[in-house]
């Protein structure tokens, strides 16, 4: 339990610094940036080789630490140090490099997974989750938007909920999106999922739907233009960068959200989901080769 609090520490440490981004200064976030990348090394680096490792000056990396409610850089990396907790402590978000081993990508990949996981228990909010599987439960029709990664985890909602009996579909593309938006009713659900949350196309979709009293949920972070649109946010959180690469913890933090929303649901349907699903896996129960899984 002690190593769980542990772990919980160094991520709301680290939210801290990632949600603080946008209301840094362009230097100030270079700050953040190393900060965010390479926790430990900051932690005993001294003010001149933090100001080099960032290209800015040393008072700015004071005013970094000022910006964010300390009092200098000594209290600033005590508060990091101790988030951190123990030298082997696990789960760490640290950035892939060019030169990292195999070992090292094993290491950083499942370790960033396992920290967002955690750190995501932070975000939900319980209340949101009970409105957004309230409302999916008197729905007509629900739909599932998202485009990339996130039209992938759409895909995956769609074949989750159908299970429980009721109509639903998964769209992928912006111009189906538009469309399908302006035909939703009242009585209709769409569940937007984005990680930026800033999609254009997937925003007008979501205005049409609202138009037509659609209620949305949105998988995204708080602050996005998707979020302010929604009538139940399910905030999806991550430090990763997705300028620099594809996303692949927001990825696995959607799916976690779903599986959330699916088993909720599940729930509350009570015997009248069972029965679902056990129609749905009796039509396929026979569709597979036996063989010896010894």
């Amino acid at each position: 339990m002690q190593q769980g609090r542990i772990i919980e520490g160094h991520i709301i440490m680290l939210s801290k610094i990632s949600e603080s981004l946008a209301d840094l200064s362009g230097a100030e976030r270079k700050v953040a940036e190393c900060a965010l990348a390479e926790p430990k090394w900051f932690v005993h680096a001294a003010v001149a080789e933090i100001a080099d490792r960032a290209s800015v000056s040393q008072p700015t990396v004071i005013r970094f630490c000022r910006s964010l409610g300390y009092k200098g850089l000594p209290e600033f990396k005590l508060s990091l140090s101790a988030s951190i907790g123990h030298e082997g402590m696990p789960y760490v978000h640290e950035e892939l490099n060019a030169d990292d081993d195999m070992a090292n990508v094993v290491e950083k990949v499942l370790g960033n997974a396992a920290a967002a996981l955690l750190g995501e228990r932070r975000f939900l909010k319980e209340s949101e989750l009970e409105n957004g599987i309230a409302t999916l439960m008197h729905a007509r029709r629900v739909e599932f938007y998202g485009v990339g990664n996130s039209g992938i985890v759409a895909q995956d909602a769609q074949h989750k909920f159908f299970r429980f009996g009721m109509s639903t579909v998964a769209y992928v593309d912006t111009h189906t999106q538009l469309m399908a938006a302006s035909v939703l009713s009242d009585q209709d659900v769409l569940v937007a999922i984005s990680n930026t949350g800033s999609s254009i196309e997937l925003l007008d979709a979501v205005s049409i739907a609202k138009e037509n009293g659609a209620s949305v949920i949105a998988l995204t972070r708080n602050d996005s233009p998707l979020a302010q649109l929604a009538d139940c946010v399910l905030s999806v959180a991550t430090q990763e960068n997705a300028e620099l690469y594809t996303p692949m913890v927001s990825r696995l933090l959607q799916l976690a959200v779903i599986d959330i929303l699916a088993i909720g649901l599940a729930l509350r349907l009570g015997d009248a989901a069972s029965l679902q699903l056990q129609k749905s896996k009796k039509s396929i129960h026979n569709k597979h080769i036996d063989y010896d899984k010894d």
